[in-house]
């Protein structure tokens, strides 16, 4: 029997996490694919890693609960025995709004999603890497500029994930567990159609130093990085993956 390395992607079943999964598929791990709604679109991320050769498992679960969380991490445990590494990935947006728009139940909705799923999947992760590990939280570009007149609720939640990468790489720095982060800027996924303009990378990237939009593997290219031995050193650090915005 293989004993890859295994790791976990939030939110894998499209986008930025899909990408991650195949990227980490490629090279060597066993990857847990976790969806929420769209079971169709995971069970494609799933036999595209699994070309690879790598033992591949879709769990579904709403991260932001807590009983699905550790009913999600103890369904892992019993495949894999082990987690090596933890890509909080999952999240949500929004139509675009001003604040003076925006409902409790929309700010609460995103704010939750968004953040206590990192830190429910986190805490589970950790009771897992005994030996140590690596978690790699996926933050954005919008936690720098605030996403006024957008989805201030969305910007703030990924400002929260920056601030989690720090304090918990240092509280999990004696465990041997690195904590770092990438925030993507400018990615053609289809998350700017959950926000109301699906065109929305093409509009802006002409004022990106690069001139460009990012693709979701560039993205994932970095996740991987920062959880591989290459970062070993490495460790509350951040990889803006955004065009040099």
């Amino acid at each position: 029997m293989k004993n890859n390395p295994v790791a976990l992607i939030t939110g894998a079943s499209r986008g930025i996490g899909a990408a991650t999964a195949i990227h980490f598929a490629r090279n060597g791990y066993d990857i847990c694919i976790n969806y929420n709604v769209d079971h169709q679109s995971a069970k494609q991320v799933a036999q595209q890693a699994s070309n690879y050769g790598v033992c591949v498992e879709i769990i579904q679960a709403n991260v932001s609960q807590d009983s699905e969380v550790v009913a999600m991490f103890k369904k892992l445990y019993s495949i894999f025995g082990k987690l090596d590494v933890l890509v909080n990935n999952a999240g949500i947006l929004k139509p675009q709004m001003p604040l003076l728009k925006m409902s409790a139940e929309r700010i609460n909705t995103v704010l939750t999603t968004n953040i206590t799923s990192a830190f429910l999947c986190s805490r589970e992760a950790v009771k897992l890497m005994l030996a140590g590990g690596s978690i790699v939280n996926v933050s954005s570009g919008a936690a720098k500029t605030g996403s006024p007149h957008e989805y201030i609720d969305y910007a703030a939640s990924k400002g929260a994930i920056d601030t989690f990468t720090i304090g918990l790489a240092k509280e999990l720095a004696a465990r041997n567990i690195r904590v770092n982060c990438v925030r993507p800027g400018l990615i053609y996924t289809d998350m700017h159609s959950d926000g109301g303009e699906p065109n929305r990378v093409d509009r802006l990237k002409h004022g990106l130093p690069l001139g460009r939009g990012g693709k979701p593997e560039e993205v994932a290219s970095a996740i991987y990085f920062l959880a591989s031995s290459a970062a070993s050193f490495t460790t509350g650090s951040f990889i803006d993956v955004a065009g040099g915005s």
